[in-house]
């Protein structure tokens, strides 16, 4: 079984390396618009001035075209940058906020700010995701979902200022909606239920994907119809949980918890699918992934899926990646930069594998699919 798997392992790698040299020139979609927590923040959170969820300093962004910080919670490129490279877009689409602050500099004019904001969007999407947040609002002092998506609706009102109302409909229709979120919400429900039973997992299970629910509709009314999904990883074998956890395995009870998320994500997306009119979507699975890479790294060219590559303590894992941090050589070698958050090596697999790699990382489609679609 080993065997095979590392050998399944090792195709995935053959496949990511294939699907990175044939990315075409062009994008394929009109823009992609993202939405969600650290995991796919690009820099929103240096411009929310309460936030303590913050990567805008080093060590972060080391390996980043220039070697600075940009905000996000890596050593470099994070999976939304490779997804929309595979897609045929030169970079991710900005951070939201850093488009807004950009216009502020040459206008006091908010009204004006956000048509300026909007024009950029128009060529590539944007990127609302807030570290720090949930799916709940209650989740993070951050940017929540709810604020996300009115963020979205500010730019696409300001949109339609600019382009007809079908015109704007039919890039909304054909844009990639990304969504990677849940993580935030699963670690607070655990910091506050350290041994939850089946019951209180289901019930706040079912809590999450009413409110899920809630945000997918609310961006099908604002035109959304192509959702790229990323659902929680195995996040108990972070480094952090680890560094918790007298044995250094895995917190299993938190691994529980996210598959009864994914599971439930995985129903709502079917449910709403036959619901909604036009409605198509593509679930890439975190979990399978990490947790396939825990198993064999090597296969992949990985050491190191237990400690952090930039921290401290136990597991290196006990503070957070600060300019002092303990810092790896070689962040190609690790599954995880910091605590909770993964390499661009192992970002740039996940993303790759995800936008069209073996079906057993996605459902019921890969992104690759839905572009197409």
């Amino acid at each position: 079984m080993a065997v095979r798997r590392a050998a399944a392992l090792h195709r995935m790698l053959l496949v990511a390396a294939a699907a990175a040299a044939s990315v075409a020139a062009g994008a394929k979609v009109p823009a992609m618009f993202v939405f969600g927590d650290s995991t796919a923040d690009v820099g929103n959170n240096d411009y929310v001035p309460w936030s303590f969820a913050r990567a805008d300093f080093p060590h972060n962004g080391v390996d980043f075209p220039g070697g600075k910080p940009t905000g996000r919670f890596s050593n470099g490129l994070i999976g939304v940058d490779f997804i929309a490279i595979a897609m045929g877009f030169s970079r991710s689409p900005p951070a939201y906020l850093s488009l807004m602050a950009n216009a502020a500099n040459s206008s006091s004019d908010l009204t004006r700010n956000t048509t300026v904001a909007a024009a950029a969007a128009y060529t590539a999407g944007a990127n609302f995701a807030s570290g720090g947040s949930g799916l709940l609002d209650s989740t993070g002092s951050t940017i929540s979902m709810t604020q996300q998506i009115e963020y979205f609706s500010d730019l696409k009102g300001q949109m339609s200022t600019r382009l007809s109302a079908d015109r704007v409909s039919a890039l909304m229709s054909k844009s990639i909606f990304l969504i990677s979120a849940g993580s935030n919400d699963a670690f607070d429900f655990f910091s506050q239920n350290r041994s939850p039973d089946s019951t209180a997992i289901q019930q706040f299970s079912e809590a999450m994907i009413s409110t899920y629910d809630s945000h997918v509709k609310a961006l099908y009314n604002l035109g959304a119809r192509k959702f790229a999904v990323i659902n929680v990883a195995p996040i108990g074998c972070c480094p952090y949980l680890r560094s918790q956890n007298p044995t250094g395995e895995c917190v299993e009870p938190l691994n529980q918890l996210a598959k009864s998320l994914n599971d439930g994500i995985r129903d709502l997306f079917s449910n709403l699918s036959s619901e909604m009119k036009g409605m198509k979507y593509s679930i890439s699975s975190a979990y399978e992934l990490v947790s396939s890479l825990i198993k064999n790294p090597h296969a992949v060219g990985l050491e190191e899926v237990k400690s952090a590559c930039c921290g401290g303590g136990r597991f290196n894992a006990e503070r957070g990646c600060i300019p002092s941090s303990n810092c790896c050589s070689d962040r190609s070698k690790y599954l995880f930069w910091d605590l909770l958050h993964p390499t661009q090596a192992t970002y740039k697999f996940a993303g790759l594998v995800f936008y069209d790699g073996p079906a057993q990382f996605f459902s019921p489609i890969s992104i690759k699919q839905l572009v197409e679609a």
